[in-house]
C-alpha cells in the first residue's frame, strides 16, 4: 500500500520475544521512545461493526472514547482467537495496514505530534517507521482521542 502510494518508510526488524509482544518491549528493542511506537488494535461494536484504533504503546484504549467516535454505544476489544481470520494478521503483529479487508480506522491525535511513527509492518519482529500523516491518509483514518491517560 506504501509503495502503491509512493510513502516513503523505514523497514525496521527487532528481536521478538515470544513471552512479551508488549509494546514496551518493542519499543526497547527499536530504541524509540515508546510515546512513538503505535499499536494496533480491532474492536467491535454492535452497531457499527469492527474498526480498528492506532494508539501510542504507552496507553490503553478507552472503550467509551472508541465507542464514541465508531458511532456506537458500547464497544470491545476482539478476542485474540478472532484476529487472524479478520485481518490476516496474528497478535504481535498487527498492521493498520493491508488487512484482509478495510475497516474504519482510527489513529490516536498524538501521532501528529512527530516526524516519523513506528507500526506493525505485519508481522511480529518488524516494524514500519513512516511519517503518520502519510499514514493516515493512506489508511482513510480519522484522528481523535481514545485513549485513558499515558501511564
Amino acid at each position: 500500500m506504501l509503495d502503491r502510494a509512493g510513502i516513503s518508510y523505514k523497514l525496521i526488524p527487532y528481536t521478538v520475544d515470544e513471552n512479551n509482544l508488549a509494546a514496551d518491549h518493542v519499543a526497547e528493542e527499536l530504541g524509540e521512545d515508546i510515546r512513538r511506537v503505535f499499536k494496533t488494535l480491532v474492536l467491535h461494536g454492535q452497531r457499527c461493526g469492527y474498526f480498528v484504533c492506532v494508539v501510542p504503546g504507552n496507553t490503553e484504549v478507552d472503550l467509551k472514547k472508541a465507542a464514541h467516535i465508531a458511532g456506537d454505544k458500547k464497544v470491545d476489544l476482539i478476542a485474540v482467537k478472532e484476529l487472524l481470520p479478520l485481518t490476516g494478521y496474528i497478535r504481535g503483529g498487527c498492521s493498520p495496514l493491508g488487512m484482509k479487508k478495510h475497516f474504519p480506522t482510527f489513529f490516536h491525535e498524538s501521532a501528529l505530534e512527530f516526524d516519523e511513527i513506528y507500526v506493525s509492518a505485519g508481522i511480529r519482529g518488524l516494524q514500519i517507521g513512516v511519517d503518520p500523516r502519510k499514514l493516515i491518509e493512506v489508511t482513510d483514518a480519522v484522528t481523535a482521542d481514545l485513549t485513558t491517560d499515558a501511564q
